[in-house]
């Protein structure tokens, strides 16, 4: 039995790294990268949803260590709005604590160059992110 996908986002002020789960929700993958400024990251956020079979989206919600909302979580609380107003989903958000930076040490110890790195950082601390909310659940 198969259900619909679960679309993590990893909120950045420039950059939204965008992940999907299987049909199972086991396993979370980079999907792509999303302009945060784009005019229309609405419509490229329902595209998503509609060609990927989406019932839930999970928003990465900035925190630092003592669990606290860092400055970026504000950005991140819009585009969960904006997420669930688009699409119409439940939209959930989840603690991102270093996701980056795991993303970061997996890609260097694939040893990945400088230059993808960049490319794939964002995507991939969406993966991150989204993995650890399903193994959580």
């Amino acid at each position: 039995m198969t259900l619909g996908r679960i679309m993590g986002l990893d909120y950045g002020t420039r950059r939204i790294g965008v992940a999907m789960s299987d049909g199972l929700h086991l396993i979370a993958q980079p999907h792509s990268v999303l302009d945060a400024d784009s005019e229309q990251l609405a419509s490229e956020l329902r595209r998503l949803v509609d060609d990927n079979e989406v019932e839930l989206i999970v928003v990465g919600l900035p925190v630092n260590l003592s669990g606290n909302e860092t400055l970026s979580a504000g950005g991140a609380r819009q585009l969960a709005a904006l997420a669930a107003q688009v699409t119409g989903l439940p939209v959930e958000l989840a603690d991102e604590r270093f996701t980056t930076k795991t993303a970061e040490q997996s890609l260097l110890e694939g040893n990945v160059r400088r230059r993808r790195r960049k490319q794939l950082i964002d995507k991939v601390a969406a993966a991150v992110m989204l993995q650890a909310f399903l193994d959580g659940r």
